[in-house]
């Protein structure tokens, strides 16, 4: 079977997909930061711009991430398994090297530069924080140090840490900006960072249900290249059952508004339909899609809890 040659398009075009700035998730946590912040913090510009520094950051940095990611997979050869000609369901042109778009040099300038960028972005963040608490400044270093070693450097995601990760971001690109500005932590922060992090995670784990084949192929460990398919199964049922017993929890345990699970609802129905779509229906990468969808709603949803409990 052949595969026809990769369409022409501009540069920065290509850069973009390289960057995966399609993908926005990640993003989402400073919408959620400012619901969360106390009315009076947001009234501050310099609280502000700090802000706006740390969400530049953050798009620059998981730039360097996915560029990196893309180097690693193109000279192990996952992602020419993974996108390749049997993968018609994947979009190679988000792989320029894979599609030929980019060489690896160019990708490796492109994930250094982006990461450098992301650093003093950051520093300029932390340089504006009025009175940052230690646990932010930590949170925010080795978030910085780790960007570069999910696939590159200590290759995180390949030794086995790649889910601990995903989460992991996602809790500290809450919580970081969050302490910088000068929130104090309290059981609805912590609950909801928890939630969001757990949001990328539950569209990576059927990414990497997908990828199996590819991630085996190069020695990359992840649950579901260890276990068989029903351990993996077991697993992302696990994932999903913890995520609805947080919503359910939370607010037995007075972290959070008693009616908090109310509002989550459409969460806990959309993870029970993902997961049936994704294993007993078998389509993985649809339930990976619909995992991004429900984190986007999951975000909109936290975003309005929070909105009514800073009006009550």
């Amino acid at each position: 079977m052949t595969t026809a040659a990769p369409r022409a398009e501009g540069r920065i075009r290509t850069y973009a997909r390289l960057a995966k700035l399609d993908i926005f998730d990640y993003y989402l946590s400073l919408p959620l930061v400012l619901s969360l912040l106390p009315l009076g913090l947001l009234t501050d510009p310099r609280i502000l711009v700090l802000l706006g520094l740390f969400l530049l950051g953050e798009v620059v940095l998981m730039a360097s991430l996915v560029a990196f990611d893309d180097l690693t997979g193109y000279r192990d050869g996952s992602d020419a398994i993974n996108y390749g000609p049997d993968a018609p369901a994947r979009r190679k042109l988000r792989k320029p090297l894979v599609a030929g778009t980019l060489t690896p040099e160019q990708v490796r300038r492109f994930a250094w530069a982006a990461f450098a960028t992301g650093a003093l972005l950051w520093a300029a963040a932390v340089g504006l924080a009025p009175e940052p608490p230690l646990w932010a400044l930590a949170l925010t270093a080795l978030m910085l140090v780790l960007y570069p070693q999910y696939s590159y450097g200590l290759k995180l995601s390949y030794i086995g840490l790649q889910e601990c990760y995903l989460a992991a971001i996602g809790w500290v690109l809450v919580l970081a900006p969050y302490g910088l500005a000068g929130g104090e932590l309290s059981g609805l922060v912590l609950v909801q960072a928890a939630l969001f992090g757990l949001g990328p995670l539950l569209f990576g784990v059927y990414s990497n249900t997908n990828d199996v084949r590819g991630d085996r192929a190069v020695g990359r460990i992840t649950v579901a290249t260890m276990t068989s398919a029903a351990g993996n199964r077991r697993f992302v049922l696990a994932l999903t059952l913890a995520e609805m017993a947080l919503i359910v929890g939370a607010p037995l345990l007075g972290l959070v508004p008693w009616w908090f699970a109310f509002a989550l609802a459409p969460t806990l129905i959309l993870r029970g339909w993902q997961f049936t779509l994704g294993f007993r229906h078998g389509d993985i990468l649809r339930a990976r899609r619909m995992g991004i969808h429900v984190h986007r709603i999951t975000t909109v949803l936290l975003i309005v809890v929070n909105l009514v409990v800073r009006q009550s």
